[in-house]
């Protein structure tokens, strides 16, 4: 079984206000930062996430995903404690994307969530933070939206 390591990191400039995801798959060596329109920090994280797991999924292919064990490192204590059962998903939001993570597990071996100080997720965190500077200094701003 292939272990990947994935870093990811949600950031919101203003809560809500113009945010950006920021993946970084650690053993692939692939960055990644997407701005997401106007959303919340923690909708920004799970966003991450969602996007995470999608493209490794798809950088591996469907049969290799399904012998992959996936580790997914994150500074967001509450997405992490919330994947992990340890709190409840209160907010209707974040609700459905929870939900989008956990059908996306199915994709693969297996997945873990864990939390990692911030320092540890510097390079998820500087291509979200990128993707939020070039949104803003384009003609359209963050008006990309996530799908």
């Amino acid at each position: 079984m292939k272990h990947i390591v994935m870093y990811s990191d949600g950031g919101s400039r203003g809560n809500p206000g113009p945010s950006a995801l920021g993946v970084y798959i650690e053993t692939l060596d692939k960055r990644y930062g997407e701005p997401l329109g106007v959303r919340t920090n923690n909708e920004a994280e799970y966003a991450a996430i969602v996007f995470g797991l999608k493209k490794i999924k798809a950088l591996l292919g469907k049969t290799a995903a399904k012998q992959a064990d996936i580790e997914c490192r994150m500074d967001s204590e509450l997405a992490c404690k919330q994947l992990n059962h340890q709190y409840k998903i209160e907010n209707a939001k974040l609700q459905p994307l929870f939900l989008e993570v956990w059908n996306l597990m199915l994709d693969f071996g297996s997945v873990r969530f864990v939390h990692v100080p911030r320092a540890q997720n510097a390079v998820a965190d500087a291509c979200a933070n990128e993707a939020m500077d070039r949104a803003a200094a384009s003609p359209l701003g963050s008006q990309r939206l996530f799908p």
